[in-house]
């Protein structure tokens, strides 16, 4: 696009789907856990239901950082770690270090050629990658019960402004050419939500106003984080699809495989992570689509992502033009839960145009079969897109332990 380059673009794909990168946690299945452990990329496992499946290396370690009082040393002492092959700190206590030493190991089963070649995919798909991200699946985000609850009365909740600034890094450190390079910042970034999502499993249960609006008695299990998981690429690669993107095979497996690093990275256990994109949409189908629906928390949060761009002069980034978009992209059903109005123009304009639009832009069509005024809004659309709460983002982003819940006597920022 014009003037754009690649990391503004991948900057802002990041900061619009920080709320879904950080998902928190996802309500009950009507159905028992059916998935087997030999569609993952461990090939094997227990089968066990990922509902009951916690964190049992992370969770008891960041308990006790908080309950000793330790967090606010901790915070200061990982600010310092900013690149994958950098030591740790020293001053770390002796066995939170251990553990992000263990940690922040790729696994083996990791391909750097494939690593490298999703790199190529994300140069050519970068500016996709930004809306779906934002407004596929951090839209989407939004409807998922518990974890609508969980952003909403986390200690996030209140500034969202910040806490998207915080969790952009993960989608835009994924996208990078040296993601899990030494000099990249995927893994830090990952060790470190890993490490946040062990601090939320410990305080979000001694806030009253979640314990009464949960149906559960710890957050982020290990199916909340793959339901989390799902609403990103397995989300993304169905658009994509959908809009008959030309993709070769081996860059649709790269970017998989980039997706399935970073889950292990999180602390997702290697038998929950789907080892192929049939697996990926067989889980989802049982773990992510029958359970979206609307929620208070999850409309007052889609309320104040829609217009986190106010104080932007981005005209086609407008909350009409955004609800429009998260219409398009999620269907009726949840743009209605979420209170979004419908729009005249845009409504009609997206379902009729859209196709042609992307077909237009991959070279499938020799003649535009649109009006030049609706190419140009589209295409404007994409572009600012990518620069969209840029003005917000300040540099470098140190994501950091919470030690205490969202304070609900103070007004959200």
């Amino acid at each position: 696009m014009d003037g754009l380059s690649r990391r503004t673009a991948l900057k802002a794909g990041g900061v619009l789907g920080a709320l879904g990168t950080v998902a928190m946690v996802a309500p009950g299945r009507a159905e028992p856990w059916t998935w087997s452990p030999g569609g993952s990329v461990a090939g094997t496992g227990s089968g066990v239901d990922p509902m009951g499946v916690w964190d049992a290396e992370a969770d008891p370690l960041v308990a006790g950082l908080i309950e000793r009082g330790e967090v606010s040393r901790v915070n200061e002492s990982l600010r310092t770690w900013t690149r994958n092959g950098q030591p740790l700190p020293a001053e770390l206590p002796t066995e939170l270090r251990d553990f992000m030493e263990y940690a922040r190991q790729l696994p083996q089963w990791a391909d750097p050629g494939k690593l490298g070649t999703s790199v190529e995919f994300t140069k050519k798909r970068g500016l996709y990658l930004g809306v779906l991200y934002g407004l596929a699946s951090g839209m989407m985000s939004t409807v998922i019960p518990k974890e609508a609850r969980a952003v909403y009365y986390s200690k996030g909740g209140h500034d969202l402004k910040d806490r998207i600034s915080k969790t952009a890094k993960l989608g835009y450190d994924i996208g990078t050419a040296n993601a899990y390079a030494p000099d990249g910042e995927m893994v830090v970034t990952c060790v470190k939500t890993r490490l946040v999502h062990a601090a939320v499993r410990h305080l979000l249960p001694q806030s009253p106003h979640w314990v009464y609006a949960a149906n559960e008695h710890i957050p982020i299990s290990q199916n909340d984080m793959m339901v989390t998981w799902h609403s990103l690429p397995t989300t993304v690669m169905k658009h994509l699809t959908a809009w008959r993107v030309p993709i070769p095979a081996h860059e649709s497996d790269a970017f998989l495989h980039s997706w399935q690093v970073c889950a292990h990275l999180l602390g997702i256990r290697d038998e929950y992570i789907p080892n192929s994109w049939g697996e990926a949409n067989s889980q989802a189908t049982q773990v992510l689509d029958p359970i979206l629906a609307p929620t208070p928390e999850g409309a007052a949060l889609a309320d104040r992502l829609l217009r986190l761009g106010m104080n932007i002069d981005l005209t086609v980034l407008s909350k009409p033009v955004l609800g429009a978009f998260t219409r398009f992209l999620l269907g009726d059903p949840i743009a209605d839960g979420l209170a979004i109005p419908r729009e005249p123009v845009w409504d009609p304009l997206l379902r009729v145009s859209w196709g042609p639009f992307i077909a237009v832009r991959e070279g499938l069509l020799p003649v535009v079969p649109l009006a030049p005024e609706a190419y140009w809004l589209f295409d404007e659309f994409l572009r600012q897109a990518a620069l969209l709460y840029l003005a917000e983002l300040r540099m470098p982003i140190s994501i950091e332990l919470p030690q205490h819940n969202r304070d609900m006597s103070q007004p959200p920022r």
